[in-house]
């Protein structure tokens, strides 16, 4: 009769412990294999969740809440349902502030994509002193808000800002205008310096894009006798144009919520003519007799609707057009 052989010492007995368990938790994932476990995914993404559910979900989830109520302090509010919501129809001075923003939203980025793929255009076809002309067109990326508002006002100053003075030593003294102190020139002088700080931006993407074009196909049109015209138009533009609508639509819906320009030179003024959504909200919160953090959570609640729409609009819209062409 044979004898059973002993089992091996390498095999434990009993059934693993919470050391063991620990160790299979976290243990690396083998090498033919991409995934982690759970609990080692989560260590690392706590603290980055952690800061986003304070800084951001929190806050966005207690304009909700506030948005249905009158808070006249911190510890007294009284629920009024959508009565915020509904004297926005009648408020004229949030649909002059949709208006400008969505002024804004729809044309200043043309001009700060147009701005930035002509600066492009320059450095591509090797304009003299390219290298100093890249630095200098990309500084203003560089400068806060603050800075630009404050150069830009002296800018625009009626009496010894820089273009109402080179355009009285020019003869044209009737052109000088109080730039920002009228409502009919605020808001494109506003347009104006924002599009001179974020044209270096858009110039270096689309140098980028310029550069990484098939060099066959401008060749083509060069073998063709096609001029510089030509060629921009009917190859390079429809060729940049994914880059320059992606531009578009990062400036649009950083324009949407544009603010501290406006703060600064403007302060919505004059007579609202450069008033944005978010500067009057910012007005109603704080810089009103009343402080009531009700009524400008309506508002940001309802822009901020209005802005999600628009995003997932453009996903829409970019989801059929990739469909269609691949």
């Amino acid at each position: 009769m044979t004898q059973a052989a002993p089992l091996s010492p390498l095999v434990p007995a009993q059934q693993p412990g919470l050391r063991q368990w620990i160790d299979r938790w976290f243990a690396p994932p083998e090498a033919d294999s991409r995934r982690t476990t759970w609990p080692a995914l989560m260590l690392f993404l706590a603290p980055a969740l952690l800061v986003y559910a304070a800084l951001t979900a929190y806050p966005v989830l207690r304009t909700f809440y506030n948005s249905f109520f009158t808070i006249a302090d911190i510890e007294q509010s009284k629920f009024v349902g959508f009565a915020h919501f509904i004297e926005l129809a009648s408020d004229k001075t949030f649909w002059a502030a949709v208006r400008n923003t969505a002024i804004w939203s729809a044309l200043a980025p043309l001009l700060d994509v147009a701005t930035g793929l002509l600066l492009a255009l320059c450095l591509y076809a090797g304009v003299p002193f390219s290298r100093f002309l890249r630095v200098a067109w990309f500084t203003p990326v560089l400068l806060s808000y603050v800075v630009v508002g404050i150069m830009w006002v002296w800018i625009y100053n009626y009496d010894w800002g820089v273009i109402n003075a080179a355009l009285r030593a020019m003869g044209l003294a009737s052109w000088a205008k109080s730039w920002l102190g009228d409502p009919s020139y605020a808001l494109g002088a506003l347009m104006i310096t924002h599009a001179w700080k974020w044209a270096g931006f858009n110039m270096v993407v689309c140098l980028a894009a310029l550069h990484s074009l098939p060099s066959e196909v401008l060749e083509a049109a060069e073998l063709d006798n096609c001029g510089w015209y030509e060629k921009l138009v009917h190859v390079i533009v429809p060729m940049l144009w994914p880059t320059l609508l992606n531009l578009y639509i990062l400036a649009f819906i950083g324009k949407m919520k544009v603010f501290d320009l406006v703060w600064i030179m403007t302060e919505g003024g004059p007579l609202w003519a450069t008033e944005t959504v978010s500067t009057y909200v910012y007005k109603r919160a704080f810089n009103w007799n009343t402080f009531d953090l009700g009524y400008p959570s309506a508002i940001a609640v309802v822009w901020f609707v209005v802005v999600v729409g628009f995003v997932v609009l453009f996903n829409v819209l970019f989801r059929r057009r990739e469909r269609l062409e691949y």
